[in-house]
């Protein structure tokens, strides 16, 4: 199947998470997010865009000899054939495009396919999620310019806050509109500079969802050498019924919402 074909098939939704500095949890809860998309009975693709060090396929016990720089190497040399070579199943739901196995190869990703990757995943997927790292680069710019919407991670952290600032503020300069912020009080429950108000106001943009320091697990270790999705445990809408509600809604505003190109 030719590229242009694969793309004339319906499109799913897309929605990457982004952030002003590494470490917010942007990779622990796009997986949560899948969970619950799981749960909707959507199929999910999620690409892992951390290209020199990815931890999607990692955390998940998976191999990466399938990932996304063999599948811009293929495409870049008319050897591709099927958009699935390339993706790793993780269960009947949700399936991985892997990060570079070897971080050198990085620098090989030509961003130029991107877009491309992208607009397949859609055409296979009803929900495709992107983790990406801090990096404005001309792979991240690219996935964020084609991608529905955009998550901004922040963390109740000065120096965080503060490089949000200046990020929204570059996002708003070049006129993206797409994009919602979320704040991660799980990532480091014991720091509480600020409140929601006076976050609010430091970072000029209001907070669209929020994960509660409930999520915060001092085992996480073990949940990560098992593979496993928190979300997808079957009492976690028990035990952390706020930070559920907030997935789902996330998960839910981004199946409704209408697109220019829908």
């Amino acid at each position: 199947m030719k590229v242009s074909d694969v793309m004339a098939i319906k499109k799913g939704k897309s929605m990457c998470f982004f952030s002003a500095k590494g470490g917010v949890g942007k990779t622990t809860n796009i997986l949560n997010l899948a969970g619950i998309f799981e749960q909707l009975e959507k199929r999910v693709l999620i690409i892992d865009m951390d290209l020199y060090s990815g931890a999607i396929a990692a955390y998940l016990n998976r191999k990466n000899d399938k990932n996304i720089y063999t599948l811009t190497f293929d495409l870049m040399n008319g050897s591709f054939k099927d958009f699935n070579d390339y993706v790793v199943k993780v269960d009947n739901y949700i399936s991985i495009l892997c990060a570079p196995k070897d971080p050198r190869d990085a620098n090989k990703v030509d961003s130029t396919f991107i877009k491309d990757i992208i607009e397949m995943a859609e055409a296979n997927y009803d929900v495709v999620l992107v983790d990406t790292n801090h990096a404005l680069n001309d792979v991240n710019l690219t996935v964020l310019d084609s991608v529905n919407e955009i998550t901004f991670f922040v963390t109740n952290d000065p120096i965080d806050l503060k490089n949000m600032r200046s990020l929204l503020a570059i996002f708003d300069n070049l006129g993206f509109e797409n994009y919602g912020v979320l704040l991660n009080n799980s990532r480091d429950p014991f720091k509480t500079y600020f409140s929601l108000y006076e976050i609010r106001k430091l970072i000029n943009h209001d907070i669209n969802y929020s994960l509660s320091s409930d999520l915060f697990l001092r085992d996480m270790e073990k949940m990560v050498m098992k593979g496993a999705i928190i979300s997808l445990d079957r009492k976690f809408a028990e035990v952390m019924p706020n930070d559920y509600k907030t997935f789902v809604v996330m998960a839910t505003d981004l199946l409704e919402r209408t697109y220019k190109d829908e």
